[in-house]
């Protein structure tokens, strides 16, 4: 979708007068998402605030420039819209997840890839993986359902130190969620691809947060072998992606109770269909994806440092490696 104008300051942002600190001429920027219009124009709001010196372009008004356009700001671009852009040196994603942003074969080859690592963004996802973990340690699912069934029953409380907790991914968001659940004495594990075999840790936790990144090795890694492997009555959460979770597989395990909970944040389509049978199975929990919203104030300065970085030479953050997918 084409970003809208959003007004005099980011008018002024694409002036051809605009120019960079040391003088040299503006950095031209092209911007290219499937987000819709009002969403642009937040982030066209904030990236040109975080970074003035810089022209930020349409698709459309990128196309008519004859000269070097270097950088795209992307989420989730159309599949084959950077092709045209022979001369781009960055390719900056607002978002954590690239996966869908790799998949795009007509993208242009050696060119870098930097996604998006937000300290904020880190610290909701955070307090996403706190609120599932105390919800799941104190039963507060199971007595939202003895709500919804009319009966008022207290069941025995924990403590934290009881409850064991393994985090999928050792990324920002997986060193994020472990460092806020670790003060509060839950015995925290975390396991990252290159770890020990999965199953025996699978075995000894009782709740399990996935925060992997999604990669052919990591599609689908939450099957029936997976649940198996799981301690009887304990609970999953995804924060990560919807193509890591094999969908049947986990339905079969919270149907014979083999699990006791799920916490879902994403799914393989979003949004969820109307007929998917997670939206009235009474141990699964959903958010609309929502786990972890970009903050287009934090994020726009990342982005404005990541650029600055590319014009004065300096090394850029946060490089994707395309060949292992994050």
């Amino acid at each position: 979708m084409v970003p809208p104008p959003v007004g005099p300051r980011a008018a002024a942002s694409r002036s051809p007068d605009a120019r960079v600190v040391r003088g040299s001429a503006a950095l031209k920027v092209v911007l290219a998402g499937d987000i819709d219009a009002a969403e642009w124009q937040a982030w066209r709001e904030a990236l040109a605030g975080a970074l003035p010196e810089a022209q930020w372009l349409t698709l459309e008004e990128a196309g008519r420039q004859d000269d070097d356009v270097p950088v795209a700001v992307v989420a989730n671009p159309p599949p084959g819209c950077l092709a045209p852009f022979g001369r781009l040196r960055l390719i900056q994603s607002l978002w954590a997840g690239v996966d869908r942003l790799l998949a795009d074969q007509t993208l242009p080859a050696g060119v870098p890839i930097a996604r998006m690592v937000d300290p904020a963004m880190s610290a909701a996802m955070a307090e996403t993986a706190l609120w599932a973990t105390l919800a799941l340690h104190r039963g507060f699912f199971a007595y939202q359902r003895r709500q919804r069934e009319g009966v008022w029953r207290q069941h025995r409380q924990r403590r934290a130190d009881e409850v064991a907790v393994l985090v999928l991914g050792r990324g920002e968001m997986g060193r994020a969620v472990a460092e806020r659940l670790r003060p509060l004495d839950y015995r925290v594990t975390t396991w990252g691809r290159d770890g020990p075999d999965l199953a025996p840790l699978l075995s000894g936790h009782e709740i399990v947060i996935n925060l992997l990144p999604l990669t052919g090795q990591t599609r689908g890694l939450l099957d029936a072998r997976f649940f198996a492997a799981m301690r009887p009555g304990s609970a999953l959460v995804n924060l990560g992606r919807g193509g890591h979770v094999v969908d049947d597989d986990l339905l079969a395990a919270l149907d014979r109770g083999h699990l006791r909970d799920a916490v879902l944040d994403v799914f393989h389509t979003e949004p969820l269909p109307a007929s998917h049978r997670f939206w009235t199975h009474e141990r699964v929990t959903m958010l609309p994806h929502a786990a972890a919203l970009t903050d287009h104030r934090s994020a726009a300065g990342v982005v404005a440092a990541n650029l600055r970085a590319l014009r004065d030479g300096r090394p850029l953050a946060h490089l994707v490696d395309r060949a292992r997918g994050y």
